[in-house]
């Protein structure tokens, strides 16, 4: 992998996305371990579709896997994709913080 991430998406959208409260819980969620839709869907109160259709854009560019079989679905995190992207963007010094102080309160 070169030095320069290839950038196809919008960095905006990305950070509209990143800074949306249930994917937040996600991510500080997905920051340790893959997580199941299941355990996902209960703890922010929303259906596993819905957690689908909010991790979309994130899924779509890499930064959350998804892992299917008959039984669940898996999701888990790329840290060094998402590392990168936030270390190289003063905006997501926010989130960063953000995800944190959530992560803190949560737990």
């Amino acid at each position: 992998m070169d030095g320069n991430m290839k950038e196809d998406f919008d960095k905006q959208q990305m950070l509209h996305i990143l800074t949306d409260p249930n994917v937040s819980v996600i991510l500080a969620e997905l920051e340790y371990s893959e997580k199941d839709s299941r355990y996902l869907a209960e703890k922010l109160q929303i259906s596993e579709n819905e957690i689908k259709d909010r991790l979309s854009y994130v899924i779509e560019h890499g930064f959350v896997i998804v892992t299917q079989n008959e039984k669940n679905t898996t999701f888990s995190v790329d840290k060094d994709k998402l590392n990168k992207i936030m270390e190289n963007d003063e905006n997501f010094n926010s989130v960063i913080n953000g995800l944190t102080e959530l992560d803190q309160f949560l737990n």
